[in-house]
């Protein structure tokens, strides 16, 4: 995950373009502007971009046995059916249990 530099329309609204992705987000109405200016003066101060980088490592999984990525999600979790306990989350593409590991 990368900053985006926020462009701005010609009727002086914000708006972000993920090139890698072709994704164009379009900030709209007064409310939504001004929580979107907030959040950008905060990314500089709370050095947002460090935060959420160390968030995906947290929650961006690796199946070992297929190497897919994916998001840990609550429809994936798996549990031991002897009693109930955690186990890991289901790789969507293979369905192999990929373990938790709590990181840093």
């Amino acid at each position: 995950m990368e900053p985006r530099e926020v462009r701005v329309t010609k009727k002086k609204k914000p708006y972000v373009v993920c090139d890698p992705c072709g994704i164009q987000l379009f900030v709209r109405g007064s409310a939504g502007i001004e929580a979107f200016t907030k959040l950008v003066e905060r990314a500089g101060k709370d050095n947002l971009w460090t935060r959420l980088s160390k968030m995906e490592q947290t929650y961006h999984l690796k199946c070992p046995k297929c190497g897919g990525r994916f998001w840990a999600a609550p429809e994936q979790i798996q549990t031991s059916l002897f009693d109930g306990s955690f186990k890991g989350f289901a790789c969507p593409k293979c369905g192999t249990t990929v373990e938790w590991e709590r990181r840093a």
